[in-house]
């Protein structure tokens, strides 16, 4: 049985979950902290078997399959396989258009 995965966070990763989380310690700090560590405990079981997750279907559309994406309702925790990493790249809220928040992240 191999070790795993690390599992790596972008900083633009961080900076999407720090966003929520002091979104939501608005109003409840207690909630954001459970919000918080079920996020991170998501994202730290990509340790084994990443492929499980499903391709992003908006990349997927456009022939791009190297991006997964593990849902943690109702957001997306985007990352990208490499051979001894998993590199979280984003955290996003699904209800937003994933596809105009990757153009503008692209364009800046």
């Amino acid at each position: 049985m191999s070790q795993g995965y690390k599992v790596a966070w972008a900083r633009v990763a961080e900076n999407d979950l720090k966003e929520i989380i002091d979104y939501i310690a608005i109003d409840s700090p207690a909630n954001a902290l459970k919000i918080f560590q079920k996020i991170k405990k998501k994202a730290s079981g990509l340790y084994t078997m990443p492929e499980r997750c499903r391709i992003v279907s908006e990349l997927k559309d456009q022939g791009i399959l190297q991006y997964r994406e593990l849902i943690v309702p109702p957001w997306r925790i985007v990352f990208r396989i490499s051979e001894i990493k998993i590199y979280v790249l984003s955290v996003l809220d699904s209800r937003r258009n994933i596809e105009d928040v990757l153009l503008n992240r692209l364009i800046k």
